[in-house]
């Protein structure tokens, strides 16, 4: 058999003379050669028939009946529907921005499925893009709120986040990546979040719509999930698709409509089924029998009815691949093929709706409708929050003129005033307290480092360590091992460098303030106001920051050499440092009680103790150093007995220093090296009082001056 060799002809190789015979019927144009094909197809009509359904749709298109058939008071009707459900749209979209969503509710469709049910799929099908998060485990975490708007005067599609300021996102796979991060930024032992994410596609292909896609229900927590998160998904659920939302229901067709969690969830909120509408995905994976059975389901009527759809995107391979276009004329394509092969199940006799552009016009108009019907609710609505304001104008501006001027002008007048009542607050006493509280922080530091025990790794035996608190009380007056400790240590406070780090404290403390001021002021509902302010407020205290550091160095100099305590001083600090050693006392209480709740009880924690104080004795051997687990207990169990351990022995630290601070040894300055702790807080109080007169009248002074000359005025 000889075979038909092929040639790929374009006009450059076709020979002249050929051109030449063809340049008379070209001359003639495109019209005698369509006229031609036209009759040709008009023939083979005649000859051979066409089915009915195909009779219909070339009878609609030759007649142009499918372009509108409606009277011109629908149409018009329609048009002005469609209109007012863009500017209630519009009107959410404003209120979500300025953070007043919920003084006035209007209806959104809510999307709600299991997980795999292909909820994302139907979403991407209606905006004509591939952009929600996609993953094998569970990837939607937080609703997204979708607002389409339909621009039929742009050229360009694009996205926005209006809480993240990333401008118009034309790339719909860095929306997708987006997405991707704001979900899985929920914590793993939350999964799921009530804080929606705001998002806005602006295209010419899309319909006016207000979206909301939740997290898919699950039927079983996967063995990585919190137990409760079945529970966390099915509340979030119900929160969002109550009254007057609309409730799109996602089943699959390969599972039965009785097995349907959103069909469940709807029915509990919607028992009539008046606002659910029913969509059975993966038409094309059931028998077109049963397919059209499941969308006339009269055991599960829905009044806005059933739609079904395959939304399977057609794959690409090779040279020709769809990239980040548009794929709605690709989705569409697929549908009318499957659809229209199986007239007898899905044709028009059947009377059942299929197909993602059905199910786009069914979406636009029962939003339409819902939006009608809740004006009443919502004039109603908005005519109370303008009374309230008016009656707040009322109070608050006696009915005088309000512009921006005079709206700024008061603001800044109460801001002033709040600022005054804060300055008078906030002078050299807090400022001691704050820098008393830091400065008290290091000293126990510095008694953890050298007086105090110290956390241990591993359970080696430990090697014997000269200079014992327990042999404190009677030790040598002249054994120079406590002198060298004592000295060292305030030696160590002094040379701290307090200037920096006071200086760094007050300054924090009087921005937290302000920003405090700020979120209690009208300022709070104005984000370039507010940066403004902290800008500015911050900006001066660093320029103030760097001098005043230096100069407070340079005044508790003479401490670095010297310091003198007198008996005065030293009652003083024996009366601060008990107080704080009962504060740190029981803050170790607390941490060890939290060990013993992690251990699972005292009696478990306490073989564990035995177990690690008999190692440390030497009593038991190890093999090896026990990092792998030894004596029964595994290692996590041995890290925690440890920890456990040196709070038990800072404990009995603890116990024992408070006991001999109060003892009639302490009660003399001249046995300040038995009782570290009191003259380390004596020399702690001189620091502090140095400071804190010095930053009141160097750094408060100044700052509230030049805020007052300099600020937000």
């Amino acid at each position: 058999m000889q075979r038909r060799a092929t040639m790929r002809w374009t006009f450059s190789n076709v020979p002249v003379q050929v051109l030449r015979r063809l340049e008379p019927l070209y001359g003639q144009g495109r019209t005698a050669y369509s006229s031609r094909t036209q009759k040709g197809w008009q023939k083979t009509k005649d000859d051979i028939g066409l089915p009915a359904w195909l009779e219909e749709i070339l009878h609609k298109r030759e007649t142009g009946a499918d372009e509108d058939e409606r009277s011109d008071t629908t149409a018009a009707r329609d048009d002005q529907m469609m209109l007012l459900t863009k500017k209630m749209i519009e009107i959410r979209s404003l209120l979500q921005t300025v953070g007043q969503s919920e003084s006035l509710t209007l209806p959104s469709i809510v999307v709600v499925g299991s997980q795999s049910s292909g909820k994302s799929s139907v979403l991407e099908a209606i905006v004509g893009h591939e952009f929600l998060p996609k993953g094998s485990n569970m990837v939607t975490r937080r609703p997204i709120e979708l607002t389409l708007v339909n621009t039929p005067d742009a050229s360009a599609e694009y996205g926005e986040f209006p809480a993240l300021g990333l401008g118009r996102l034309t790339d719909f796979t860095q929306i997708q990546r987006t997405l991707t991060d704001l979900n899985l930024a929920v914590p793993e032992q939350d999964c799921v979040s009530d804080d929606p994410i705001q998002l806005r596609i602006y295209s010419p292909n899309v319909p006016d719509l207000s979206l909301i896609d939740l997290p898919g229900y699950i039927q079983v927590s996967g063995y990585d999930q919190p137990t409760e998160l079945k529970t966390k998904i099915a509340e979030l659920c119900e929160r969002y698709i109550k009254a007057p939302n609309i409730i799109l229901a996602i089943s699959a067709a390969d599972v039965d409509l009785a097995n349907s969690t959103a069909l469940r969830a709807s029915r509990r909120v919607d028992p009539r089924g008046e606002r659910t509408i029913g969509v059975v995905t993966k038409m094309d994976l059931v028998d077109p029998a049963r397919g059209a059975a499941m969308l006339n389901d009269k055991n599960y009527p829905l009044r806005l009815g059933y739609v079904g759809v395959v939304c399977k995107i057609p794959q690409t391979s090779g040279l020709f691949t769809r990239g980040g276009g548009n794929i709605t004329t690709a989705i569409t394509k697929s549908e009318n093929t499957f659809f229209s092969a199986h007239p007898a199940a899905f044709g028009a006799e059947s009377e059942v709706t299929v197909g993602t552009s059905n199910l786009r016009q069914k979406l636009m108009h029962v939003l339409e409708q819902t939006m009608a019907a809740s004006l009443a609710g919502t004039s109603v609505a908005i005519q109370q929050e303008l009374a309230e304001a008016t009656y707040e104008f009322k109070v608050q501006y006696n009915d005088r003129p309000l512009s921006a001027e005079s709206y700024l002008a008061e603001s800044l007048d109460a801001f002033k005033h709040s600022f005054k009542g804060f300055s008078e607050q906030f002078g050299r006493q807090e400022v001691r307290r704050l820098l008393k509280q830091e400065i008290d922080q290091q000293v126990l530091n510095m008694l953890a480092s050298r007086y105090w025990n110290k956390p241990f790794e591993d359970l080696a035996v430990p090697l014997p360590e000269a200079g014992s608190l327990k042999d404190l009380p009677t030790s040598d007056p002249e054994n120079p091992i406590w002198q060298v400790k004592l000295d060292a240590s305030s030696s160590a406070l002094t040379k701290l460098g307090i200037g920096r780090l006071a200086t760094g404290v007050v300054a924090s403390a009087l921005v937290s303030r302000i920003d405090q001021l700020i979120s209690n002021s009208s300022f709070a509902a104005h984000p370039f106001a507010r940066q403004a302010i902290t800008e500015a407020s911050s900006a001066i205290l660093k320029d103030l920051s760097y001098d005043t550091a230096d100069e407070l160095e340079i005044c508790i100099k003479p401490y670095k050499f010297r310091i003198d305590v007198t008996p005065a001083d030293w009652a003083q600090g024996r009366q601060n440092v008990t107080a704080v050693l009962k504060e740190e006392l029981r803050t170790c209480k607390i941490a060890f009680q939290v060990v013993e709740n992690e251990v699972g009880g005292k009696k478990k924690l306490r073989d564990v103790i035995t177990f690690i104080d008999k190692v440390r004795r030497g009593d038991i051997v190890l093999e090896g150093d026990g990092a792998g687990g030894a004596g029964g207990f595994s290692a996590a169990l041995l890290s925690i007995g440890r920890e456990a351990v040196f709070l038990r022995d800072r404990l009995d630290i603890l116990d024992l220093r408070l006991k001999a601070i109060q003892s009639r040894q302490c009660n003399n300055l001249k046995n300040k090296y038995y009782c570290p702790e009191i003259f380390l807080d004596a020399v702690a109080d001189k620091l502090t009082s140095t400071a804190d007169l010095f930053l009141d009248a160097e750094l408060l002074s100044k700052f509230y001056y030049l805020v007052r000359v300099n600020g937000p005025s």
